[in-house]
């Protein structure tokens, strides 16, 4: 979440200076470099996700379903790509013979999906300080309370919740990448 500062123009502002001159960054400029941010989005996206649903429909499977290895898991990756209609434009970020999340123990056991899941929730985290003002001593207090002290003392929704007043919503991440 912390990340998000750096892309926020008033903080750009502050530090995105010339080296020899210490003339700030001009806004033409800026808005090229936030508008980069955005580009190949929907590709990277699609294709994140598609290697997280190959990740859960290994982990859907009942022990000896695969049958034939090499057969087997052509089957298996066609059939979660097919399932989730991905474009023939967009390959699978990953093959099963190397995607390490798969097959790396109980800690990555069908998680992929996590990393996009902690996306979502630093970018609707990230608008709360947006809605208020990123400065807002207020919504940083919540944040801080609620999210950095508390670690793992209690069951992450409750805290997300208690800091954001509701369930996270996916249009933040989705306003990010320029997909909205």
């Amino acid at each position: 979440i912390m990340e998000h500062w750096a892309e926020q123009p008033e903080v750009l502002r502050d530090y995105a200076r010339h080296v020899e001159t210490g003339e700030i960054m001009p806004d033409a400029l800026m808005e090229k470099l936030l508008a980069a941010a955005t580009f190949n989005q929907g590709f990277a996206t699609t294709e994140y996700l598609a290697a997280a649903y190959l990740d859960m429909a290994w982990h859907q499977l009942e022990s000896g379903q695969i049958g034939d290895a090499d057969a087997g898991v052509a089957t298996l990756e066609a059939d979660a790509m097919s399932q989730i209609d991905l474009l023939a434009e967009v390959d699978p970020r990953y093959r099963s013979s190397y995607f390490q999340h798969i097959f790396g123990g109980e800690s990555y056991s069908a998680g992929y999906y996590a990393y996009l899941w902690a996306e979502v929730l630093d970018a609707d985290g990230f608008e709360a300080f947006k809605e208020a003002g990123i400065f807002d001593p207020a919504t940083a207090n919540s944040f801080r309370k609620n999210i950095l002290e508390q670690g793992g003392s209690a069951e992450p929704m409750a805290l997300y919740q208690r800091f954001r007043g509701r369930a996270p919503k996916v249009a933040p991440l989705l306003k990010s990448r320029g997909l909205v």
